[in-house]
């Protein structure tokens, strides 16, 4: 019995709920301007993804490389669903400087 398209599986919906949270806090705290971070993880991680041998650990940095690339579009929108009042926007994120 082979286990590893279950725990690729199983992986990746938890890669997928991390990124959720990490898009919804950054965007609270740092607003859009961390989304290079998002790439550059996000390249990484895929680019790692080509160098490892291990079937198991290189289809997990590709699902994570792409789960943050696609975060980076997930940040704009949760910038405008802010916007909308759905979720709280950070009072402190955009007063001005004393």
């Amino acid at each position: 019995m082979n286990i590893v398209g279950i725990i690729i599986g199983a992986c990746t919906f938890l890669i997928i709920g991390l990124c959720h949270p990490l898009v919804i806090k950054g965007e609270y705290y740092f607003g859009t301007r961390i989304w290079p971070l998002f790439l550059i993880a996000g390249l990484v991680c895929i680019i790692s993804a080509l160098f490892i041998q291990q079937i198991l650990i290189s289809a997990l940095l590709a699902v994570a490389g792409f789960s943050l690339l696609w975060s980076i579009h997930e940040l704009f929108e949760q910038k405008k669903r802010v916007e909308k009042g759905w979720f709280p926007a950070n009072p402190n994120k955009n007063s001005p400087k004393k």
